[in-house]
């Protein structure tokens, strides 16, 4: 019986397609895991992040106020220029900034500049009457002010630093009796959805130490307030950030869908202004872009908002890579440059593994024939065969999983680049040769199919020889590997620029490299 079943062709049919689900099963089960990963990734970060109340979506509109008659002055730094009209401030100009990225000529960028979008700052009173949206004041040396018929006078004042816009307003009450007004500020805008381009967009907001977000649909289909001691809320965009913060202790914080447009504003606790005395309550206003640096110098008039940018997963990755393209920039005066320098020294940082996964690589080509040979001589007897596989890895000092190194180091590299190129201002109208914007893809797609050919002159390199002396699951592998340049052609056709030349780059270093030590190895 015995000797049957061992002779029997239907029963090494069997056995070999079982071995064969084996080895996919584990492909298979490695990408189960990582899903896995990602999925329990996800749920923490859902379940430990800070929370907030969701509030029922309201069927509200954006309040109608004329105010045409406040007139409308400007104010300006060597960075920004707003309109204020009363209460309001809007069309804030980014002079540093050109609106159209691949023409530095073009208009700057223009915050809160479509129609029906302002930053509002005011105050509401108790036992008194507070100027509102349509109040006009009277301005005298840059100082507005108003009073009211009971003899409380309020005066505002607005200094720009930077792009921090500071708003004092003094209340000074000679009403005979004591009042009280709170603090409360406002940002309506229209959403802009799409710019976010693999980066966060939405609502942001800095609650108790911890930054909170939510993106554009899910503000559509909710609201959500938070109670803070202290705290910022606005909206970011891919390069730039409308905040406001009122300093001020005890505030709660909103956003909001009001119909097409939507609406982040704080309100702080009651200040009590005795009768004959006068309080002074402070809001900031951010609206420029978010750069770390940029945001580093608002963070003592704004606490924390230095922690709204978007790093990503690869945090720890895209801070040093950022720092290294603005330092190499600072030298080389171009980020093409700066990019195609950054990776020849990640590359030469990454030589000593680079050197051993291609010295491994050349002797699992010399280690073929004697590999088909142990395949063929041990086909019923899978155990003896791995087991002289191993001594055969052991014998040329090598490992099938030594030439994945290198690749595997990149990976995080690679996304941190990617990352850091859509999160950079800088990159953002970078120009190098025919690319006018190093964050957007290029128009003629000359960069990813150099980066296409490089890949398959690296990958002819790699491939075995001698084709006859191949086993199946080689050949199969190399027929599948064929498709890979095209492939990734394709994939990084719609790529930042900037990315696909640091692929090419390191492609071409390779291709150098790996000449290198098979002259040094011959």
């Amino acid at each position: 019986m015995v000797k049957y079943i061992d002779n029997n062709s239907g029963f090494q049919q069997w056995n070999a397609a079982r071995d064969a689900a084996k080895k996919n099963s584990r492909w298979a089960g490695l990408l189960w895991w990582f899903i896995l990963f990602l999925a329990a990734w996800w749920v923490m970060s859902w379940f430990m992040g800070p929370k907030s109340q969701n509030v029922a979506p309201e069927e509200v509109t954006v309040e109608t106020i004329d105010v045409s008659d406040v007139p409308v002055t400007k104010i300006s730094s060597d960075y920004i220029t707003a309109d204020v009209q009363g209460l309001r401030i809007s069309n804030v100009e980014l002079l540093k900034y050109a609106s159209d990225a691949s023409n530095d000529e073009s208009a700057p960028v223009t915050l809160l500049g479509t129609d029906g979008a302002f930053a509002e700052v005011g105050l509401l009173a108790t036992g008194t009457t507070a100027p509102t949206a349509a109040t006009v004041w009277s301005d005298k040396d840059g100082v507005i002010s108003w009073k009211n018929s009971e003899g409380v006078r309020f005066t505002r004042t607005i200094n720009v630093d930077g792009y921090v816009i500071s708003i004092a307003d003094t209340v000074n009450n000679a009403s005979g009796k004591d009042i009280s007004v709170a603090p409360y500020a406002r940002i309506v805008r229209a959403n802009d959805m799409k710019s976010s381009a693999g980066v966060y967009t939405g609502s942001v907001a800095f609650v108790n130490a911890d930054i909170e977000h939510e993106d554009w649909r899910r503000i559509t289909d909710k609201s959500f307030a938070y109670s803070t001691t202290n705290g910022f809320i606005g909206f970011v965009d891919q390069y730039w950030e409308t905040i406001l913060s009122i300093n001020s202790p005890d505030q709660t914080m909103r956003v909001k869908a009001l119909g097409n447009m939507y609406q982040a504003d704080a309100a702080a606790n009651v200040v009590t202004v005795s009768s004959g005395s006068e309080k002074t309550i402070t809001t900031n206003l951010y609206m420029g872009p978010r750069d770390r640096k940029t945001l580093m110098n608002a963070d003592s008039m704004i606490a924390g908002i230095d922690q709204t940018v978007d790093y990503g997963w690869f945090w720890f990755f895209v801070r040093p890579i950022l720092w290294l393209l603005n330092v190499l920039n600072s030298f080389v005066m171009n980020y093409g440059v700066a990019i195609i320098v950054m990776t020849l020294l990640l590359r030469l940082a990454m030589w000593p593994l680079t050197r051993k996964s291609y010295v491994s690589m050349m002797a699992m080509q010399k280690m073929q024939p004697e590999m088909v040979r142990i395949q063929k001589l041990y086909a019923n007897d899978k155990a003896r065969m791995q087991m002289e596989m191993m001594r055969l890895y052991q014998t040329h000092k090598t490992s099938p999983m030594s030439g994945c190194l290198p690749m595997l180091i990149q990976i995080p590299i690679f996304f941190a680049l990617y990352k850091a190129l859509l999160i950079s201002v800088q990159m953002r109208s970078a120009h190098f040769l025919w690319i006018s914007d190093l964050a957007a893809m290029d128009p003629y797609f000359i960069l990813p199919i150099l980066m296409g050919l490089t890949m398959w002159f690296q990958q002819r390199l790699q491939t075995v020889s001698n084709s006859n002396q191949q086993n199946d699951a080689v050949a199969q592998t190399q027929k599948v590997m064929k498709w890979m340049p095209l492939l990734f052609t394709v994939l990084f056709a719609w790529m930042p620029a900037g990315l696909v030349l640091y692929w090419t780059v390191s492609n071409i270093f390779g291709i150098g490299q790996m000449y290198y030590i098979k002259r040094l190895n011959k």
